[in-house]
């Protein structure tokens, strides 16, 4: 990716909890099928001290046929974004030299992927995952909430998918190459 040092961000735990704000990724690969992309949701997660990301794939995902040959994978977490008309620009009033751009928050992570099909493992994924996005609920969901065969058949439409890290990438674009006043401009519109 592409970053200005300008809009870098390395601060690795301002990047993991940018993963934790926004857990789907766009997880992306280059293999016997070609190009193949999927937005699925993320944990982070250490193992034995080494970072990684987990989550599962559709069954019926080809997807996942295609990492179990592959070194290397690449995941886009996107946050906040939107587009920037030069009309929030005040120096559009003075100097008109100003075009439109598009200001955004992006993580790309690159790693190992590695296709697990242990029941117990996914379970503990499935908990996990659906803890983590049930956390902020006043009443939150279990998987225990559902019956014990009913989960245990979803399991089976599923894979899990670990991506042990090796890079890690943080660009936030917002204005920041503009004059105060633009970029106070921006936040007002």
């Amino acid at each position: 990716m592409y970053i200005p040092s300008a809009f870098s961000e390395t601060d690795v735990q301002t990047l993991l909890e940018f993963i934790k704000r926004y857990p789907l990724g766009l997880l992306i690969s280059f293999g016997q099928s070609g190009l193949l992309a999927s937005p699925i949701p993320f944990l982070y997660r250490e193992n034995n001290g080494r970072p990684m990301l987990a989550s599962h794939l559709a069954r019926a995902n080809p997807h996942w046929k295609d990492l179990l040959d592959l070194k290397e994978c690449l995941v886009v977490f996107q946050g906040i974004d939107g587009y920037v008309t030069p009309s929030w620009y005040p120096s559009k009033q003075t100097t008109h030299k100003v075009v439109p751009t598009w200001n955004y928050e992006m993580v790309q992570i690159k790693g190992v992927p590695k296709v697990v099909e242990s029941a117990d493992w996914l379970r503990s994924l499935v908990g996990d995952l659906t803890d983590s996005m049930e956390a902020t609920r006043k009443s939150p969901w279990r998987v225990d909430d559902a019956p014990f065969d009913f989960i245990d058949s979803q399991l089976r439409a599923i894979v899990g998918l670990e991506i042990d890290i090796t890079a890690i990438q943080g660009k936030w674009k917002m204005s920041q190459k503009r004059p105060t006043d633009d970029a106070k401009g921006v936040v007002r519109g």
